[in-house]
């Protein structure tokens, strides 16, 4: 990356972001525990095992339907601690406060952010406060790490996925980054859309009975779907064929993306997760997920296959297949 500049593109989800984290950050602090580049990583500490991980959050706006950047930051990391195979312990938060920004808002903020944490069952329990400078910080910027305690019945890697297994969502894509884009009144679209930011701990937990059955799990966060199950393929070196038809979507975001030229398999989510199970638990896996209300529109949504060349395809509705590949910027910036 010589004679290169970071810029916007690279703090989204997508090619540049991993570039920049394969080709810079990767080289410099390379250690057996980062090196997988999952979520979180698997520590262990006198024969336990726990997963750590690490988030910012810099949402515009602050506040948007179905959430803000308090309980954001906090389901966030949960969730990343979750999708891990891990039950979330605690979690720190650091707060970034730009100089004059109202205190009743930041009240407000730190109060959603706790609601957010007795929620998902998990304490603050440290944190540290930098004001900086007017204009340096957008308003307000937050960092939560977390640990959590692995669950000891699953191990939860892109190696483990096999042909034949099932590939599950916990619901409908593409909900969290639209509403956050039409929050910021930009757009003369009136749809009454909510961002789907939620913990997962739950939802986590009932596939984790699966045991060894469970492969792999994921929050498709930015770069959404597409990226997600990107970055899948190339770790389990195999092809994921997804079945478009299948993958469910509100009619009213898919409409907002038409509206947009957005695909909805590259849109962040917050709340939802990606499953990849064996294809002998594949129905009781989905049944398990909408038997909890968060995963009440889960679907199976598609297959791993074995290829010589690690991809994702969607068959469409019209008998063919198209290329999804992963995302190269990103068309909604600071959505998380």
């Amino acid at each position: 990356m010589t004679d290169e500049v970071v810029t916007l593109a690279h703090g989204a989800g997508g090619k540049a972001s991993r570039r920049l984290v394969e080709e810079l950050f990767l080289p410099e602090l390379r250690n057996p525990l980062l090196e997988p580049l999952g979520d979180a990583a698997l520590v262990s500490a006198n024969g336990t095992r726990l997963a750590l991980t690490t988030d910012s959050y810099v949402v515009r706006p602050l506040v948007f339907p179905g959430g803000d950047i308090g309980e954001l930051a906090v389901n966030g990391t949960v969730n990343d601690l979750a999708v891990s195979g891990a039950t979330p312990l605690a979690l720190t938060a650091a707060f970034v406060i730009e100089e004059g920004f109202p205190v009743d808002d930041l009240r407000a903020l730190a109060h959603s952010a706790a609601q957010a944490a007795q929620a998902a069952g998990v304490s603050i329990a440290a944190g540290d406060t930098k004001v900086v400078e007017r204009g340096a910080a957008d308003g307000l910027f937050v960092t939560t790490s977390g640990v959590g305690l692995l669950d000891p019945r699953v191990r939860l890697e892109p190696s483990r996925v096999r042909p034949g297994d099932r590939v599950l969502v916990s619901g409908g894509i593409a909900e969290h980054g639209i509403a956050v884009m039409l929050a910021r009144g930009n757009l003369a679209l009136e749809l009454d859309l909510e961002s789907d930011t939620a913990p997962l701990h739950e939802l986590a937990a009932a596939l984790c009975e699966l045991g060894g059955d469970l492969r792999w799990m994921r929050d498709p966060t930015r770069g959404g779907l597409a990226t997600t199950l990107n970055e899948l393929a190339s770790g389990a070196g195999a092809t994921i064929v997804l079945e478009e038809t299948a993958i469910p979507v509100r009619d009213d975001v898919r409409s907002a993306c038409e509206l947009l030229g957005i695909d909805p398999f590259y849109v962040a989510n917050e709340g939802k997760l990606v499953a990849v199970v064996a294809p002998a638990v594949a129905e009781a896996a989905v049944a398990a997920l909408r038997r909890h209300p968060l995963g009440a529109f889960a679907a199976d949504i598609g297959e791993v296959r074995e290829d010589d060349v690690p991809l994702v395809l969607a068959e469409t509705p019209f008998g063919g297949s198209r290329i999804v590949d992963m995302l190269v910027g990103d068309p909604l910036p600071r959505i998380c």
